[in-house]
């Protein structure tokens, strides 16, 4: 039993099936909404919220469920969590209306995005040899659930329908519930354990005004898709500082922004991470659209074609987490970075005329890149943050994902808006090219900002 309890993999095992809830929810649904359009008898930009408010929820839900857990403790959380996703499993397959499948969403993405911040959390109090490798197998986990997810989900809607892409979390949550249950420990006592302390200590105030700058931003930059919202897009810059002003004044702020300026490497990690994700969800949602509607690919080309990504991707994570472990974070990142900027360049100049297999190694690359830059960003931000923070900061960190993705729309809908051509591809080239430069740029800013005994790590 004793022997049970300190199995790292086991550990590890119990943290991945519970964080891997997110991306495999945010990206199964794509291939439902056509049966859920036509059960509901909506319109498309209707059923479109389901994965919308997935985004706005888990984007503010982050680093709001990431200060509970560093209140009243992460293995609470973690398993809070992972109930809250089985109420959505349960509840979303019998919805009587559309609003009530909406309500189970936005209660799936509360619930899974509770469980990421507290899980790294918990890697990072209970883990500290090989401790990068540790988060590899996250990320690994993580970036299979997204670029498999629209493949899982179309082979469950073809078997038992639309109610199956929430029921297929069922499995997930019983192994991480009853592996977590035993396997964590158990949270130390803490100031916030009583109700009154924790809502003392949450900073209601400043939490409203963030959710409400990201609801309203995100909406704006959501907006971009159809007709633009500029009165969303102004109301969110107002709460945000607003939300600023209501931080630098709290005693107990939900979000120390001092911390941006006193820990320059943690903000430029959150820069960098932004820029990785509208990089390679530019690719992500971009691609597929362009081999199948320019290129004239068959669906099972153009998979095939994304999994040279996206399966390279998986594969060099945990040699990253590896090399990360030896060397530290900057070679990892500035060598992702150039590896981002080459993939760019040879994209846009030799893609398009290039044969099956050239593209291949180009996407190849490119998912060498996101590899490298995924697993040592996220070390980096752990290693950047305040101990008794890491929940917040981790959560934050999921939200910089999130405004990644969906900047990356925003520059896919004005370049593939109107049609998607072999110009308007070079047009996004240029575009990725001028991204991975500016990324460039931050990891050498970063290598100048992160303190010296992390260099020599």
């Amino acid at each position: 039993m004793v022997n049970l309890k300190k199995s790292r993999s086991l550990f590890l095992t119990a943290v991945a099936t519970g964080t891997m809830l997110n991306p495999l929810n945010s990206s199964m649904i794509s291939l439902a909404l056509h049966s859920i359009q036509r059960d509901f008898h909506l319109s498309f930009i209707t059923v479109s919220w389901l994965i919308s408010s997935f985004y706005l929820a888990s984007a503010v839900a982050q680093p709001v469920t990431g200060k509970l857990g560093d209140l009243v403790g992460r293995r609470k959380i973690f398993l809070f969590g992972l109930l809250l996703v089985a109420i959505s499993a349960l509840g979303a397959p019998f919805a009587p209306t559309f609003l009530v499948l909406l309500l189970m969403r936005l209660i799936q993405a509360v619930g899974s995005s509770a469980i990421y911040p507290a899980g790294i959390g918990l890697v990072r109090s209970h883990i500290h040899e090989r401790q990068a490798a540790a988060l590899a197998v996250l990320s690994i986990f993580a970036s299979a659930m997204t670029a498999l997810g629209p493949t899982v989900g179309g082979f469950l809607i073809v078997w038992s329908g639309w109610p199956s892409i929430f029921t297929v979390n069922f499995p997930f949550i019983v192994i991480s519930f009853l592996l977590g249950l035993f396997l964590f420990p158990k949270d130390s006592k803490r100031e916030g354990t009583n109700f009154k302390d924790v809502l003392y200590h949450l900073d209601l105030a400043g939490i409203f005004l963030f959710a409400a700058g990201m609801i309203f931003l995100l909406w704006f930059l959501l907006s971009f898709k159809s007709s633009t919202h500029y009165g969303s897009g102004i109301a969110g810059v107002g709460f945000l500082l607003l939300f600023i002003w209501r931080e630098l004044k709290a005693k107990d702020p939900f979000i120390n922004v001092r911390l941006f300026k006193s820990h320059l490497d943690l903000s430029w990690v959150y820069l960098q991470f932004i820029l990785l994700n509208i990089f390679n969800y530019c690719l992500f949602f971009g691609l597929p659209s362009y081999f199948q509607d320019q290129m004239h690919f068959s669906v099972q080309t153009s998979g095939l074609l994304m999994l040279f990504m996206s399966g390279v991707s998986i594969v060099v994570s945990p040699l990253t987490g590896k090399w990360v472990d030896k060397a530290g974070t900057i070679q990892p990142i500035i060598v992702g970075t150039l590896l981002m900027a080459l993939g760019a360049i040879l994209l846009t100049i030799f893609f398009i005329p290039a044969p099956i297999i050239i593209k291949g190694l180009i996407l190849s690359l490119l998912g060498i890149s996101y590899g490298l830059g995924n697993v040592a960003l996220q070390v980096a931000m752990l290693e950047a943050s305040p101990p008794d923070m890491v929940g917040t900061t981790s959560g934050l960190f999921q939200t910089c994902r999130y405004l990644g993705s969906i900047l990356s729309s925003v520059v896919l809908g004005l370049v593939f808006g109107k049609a998607i051509s072999a110009g308007h591809f070079e047009i996004l080239g240029i575009v990725l090219i001028a991204v991975s430069v500016l990324s460039i740029i931050m990891s050498l800013r970063y290598a100048k900002t992160i303190p010296q005994d992390q260099k020599a790590a």
